[in-house]
């Protein structure tokens, strides 16, 4: 256990809007990621979900050395939110091909109020496992790590 000093020096180092800003960024770079391959293998390939999960966590890790709650509350938030958006991107890409149309196009001419009915229409059960281990995973991976010599150090200091 981290005692109250140490954990004092490490709340200095944080950095939240760092990692919120780069949790953002791999959120939807994997989303996109997502989208494409399913796209690509006309499959939605769920593990995808853990990956994007990881990626987040790890991102908001690094970028943001947070010790708080609120650095795994975002993560698997963001997480979760970019499986979302990648289910998304799948619905624009598979709407782009039927109509010819590129993918931009379909981005900004599709009707957006019919969104949430087309995303009930995909949805499938097995979804909500998927969105959940990406939640934990985002959640998990974005605490600092720390080792015993990084707490030793940090208690001498």
């Amino acid at each position: 256990m981290v005692d109250d000093k140490v954990l004092d020096k490490l709340r200095l180092e944080q950095n939240y809007p760092m990692a919120l800003i780069c949790g953002i960024t791999v959120g939807i770079l994997g989303a996109v990621l997502w989208g494409a391959i399913t796209l690509a293998t006309n499959y939605q390939i769920g593990y995808m979900a853990i990956a994007i999960g990881a990626g987040v966590g790890f991102t908001i890790r690094f970028a943001g050395k947070g010790v708080d709650p609120i650095f795994g509350i975002s993560g698997a938030i963001i997480a979760v939110l970019s499986c979302l958006l990648g289910n998304f991107f799948s619905i624009i890409g598979f709407l782009a091909n039927q109509e010819n149309l590129g993918y931009i196009d379909t981005l900004l001419m599709f009707d957006y109020s019919f969104l949430l009915q087309l995303m009930e229409e995909t949805f499938s059960p097995i979804d909500l496992l998927f969105y959940g281990l990406a939640g934990a995973q985002g959640y998990k991976f974005a605490f600092r790590a720390l080792t015993e010599k990084d707490v030793a150090v940090l208690k001498e200091e």
